[in-house]
């Protein structure tokens, strides 16, 4: 019912509904997001991970944290995982996890925050203390006619609503704080909000957060920040993008250099985020959303630089259907062939969309880009008969790239929502290879 009513009504009406909504689930739950401070991130990637990155450090410094991502949900200590197939899950639901946060004694609240969701007004009743930016490129483009523009100015909402009052709690009045990665070209526009403080961080550019002496580890990367030295628990050079804004964050609220570097440094496991899974195989696996451009980059240029010499890199991609951006798949297979020596191209939710048709779209650039059927490219639309061929091509010291979903607790085949988790589908097939 609610479906043909969306495709009856006018999108106007559609979307002043989710405003109505957003407005009542805020009110029904006593608006908690005006109780505790309140970080909101937005960006193309590495939300989810900043988001955990910020929780560790706040928490390192005994403000008790909270936060909603793709991935997963924490109250204090207590973590779920996201099961709502969305990065930010309806209205009410927001608001009851905002409140369970107050009722937990949460002093901080973390919200990504995406074009889509900003589009459907569940930003609103969330009131942000602070606007975090991390990079912008084209994603979701369909969702907004087809345009970057408009889906840059549906983030820049985020921005737009630091205008509210300042909050008072703890004994203190909460700035208004904009945090934007300064190597992005679209930090200017993200910056341009009215705010009571401006930072920046970054790799390259001059900025008041800039990483250097970046250094790749076997366990996670160490860098510097002026004298500072840190260290990540987790996997990829990228990563120190997602660490900065958390560094900055944390020092805002008060929390010594110290306990932010343990915090960064005893954060080891991010939900489906460059999660290795060990179940005492000979070669690494590797579970990450990776599912755009940058992304899929990052992660094969990361593999590449792990393997020994004259081991393989293998991956398992695929992109979504339901109207996401379809101009990413054939750039995604172009990435895989020339990056990678082995690419197996399999379902990762085509929502109604033809299965085949989004395989094959990547399938094809692949091919153009110089891989052959049946020899190092196969398209395996099931995705565990996928992971499985991927575990099974794999030899001694090679490193197997499952990306797209991540940590994700469902998959959508032709309308239907299944229960699925790539982790626990990798764990169960490295079981039955041993067997």
């Amino acid at each position: 019912m609610k479906k043909l009513l969306k495709k009856l009504l006018p999108e106007s009406v559609v979307l002043y509904y989710h405003y109505c909504v957003a407005q009542l689930a805020a009110f029904v739950y006593g608006r908690p997001s005006k109780k505790m401070i309140t970080i909101g991130i937005t960006g193309t990637k590495g939300k989810t991970s900043t988001a955990n990155f910020i929780w560790a450090c706040l928490m390192a410094g005994g403000i008790k944290t909270g936060f909603i991502s793709t991935a997963n949900i924490r109250i204090g200590e207590k973590e779920l995982m996201n099961s709502y197939h969305m990065t930010m899950p309806g209205r009410f639901t927001i608001q009851r996890l905002m409140k369970e946060m107050v009722k937990a004694g949460c002093k901080a609240c973390v919200v990504e925050t995406t074009s889509e969701g900003i589009k459907q007004f569940r930003h609103v009743g969330v009131f942000y203390d602070f606007a975090v930016f991390t990079n912008l490129t084209p994603e979701h483009l369909q969702s907004h006619g087809g345009s970057f523009e408009e889906y840059k100015k549906m983030k820049e909402k985020m921005f737009a609503a630091l205008r509210g009052k300042r909050k008072s709690l703890f004994g203190k009045r909460i700035p208004k704080v904009i945090i934007a990665n300064r190597d992005s070209e679209h930090a200017s526009a993200f910056l341009r909000f009215h705010a009571d403080k401006k930072l920046t961080y970054s790799l390259d550019a001059a900025s008041d957060c800039h990483a250097k002496n970046i250094q790749e580890l076997s366990g996670g990367v160490s860098f510097l920040v002026g004298k500072q030295k840190y260290k990540l628990g987790v996997l990829g050079k990228f990563n120190v993008y997602n660490a900065l804004p958390a560094i900055l964050v944390a020092n805002l609220l008060g929390v010594p250099d110290s306990k932010i570097a343990h915090g960064l440094k005893t954060l080891t496991l991010i939900p489906g985020r460059m999660e290795v899974i060990d179940e005492g195989q000979k070669f690494t696996v590797i579970v990450d959303y990776a599912h755009e451009k940058q992304s899929i980059t990052h992660v094969l240029q990361t593999a590449n630089a792990m393997k020994p010499r004259h081991a393989k890199t293998i991956i398992l991609l695929g992109a979504e259907g339901g109207g996401r951006d379809k101009a990413k798949r054939p750039v995604m297979g172009e990435l895989a062939a020339k990056l990678a020596d082995i690419v197996i191209v399999s379902n990762v939710d085509p929502y109604e969309d033809n299965p085949t048709e989004i395989a094959e779209d990547i399938a094809a650039a692949a091919e153009t880009h110089g891989k052959v059927r049946g020899e190092n490219l196969f398209v395996i639309e099931d995705r565990r008969e996928g992971i499985r061929r991927a575990l099974s091509l794999a030899r001694q010291g090679d490193i197997v790239l499952i990306t797209g979903k991540g940590a994700e607790q469902s998959i959508v085949i032709d309308g239907k929502s299944s229960p699925w988790d790539d982790r626990t589908v990798v764990r169960e097939e490295l079981r039955r290879l041993t067997e």
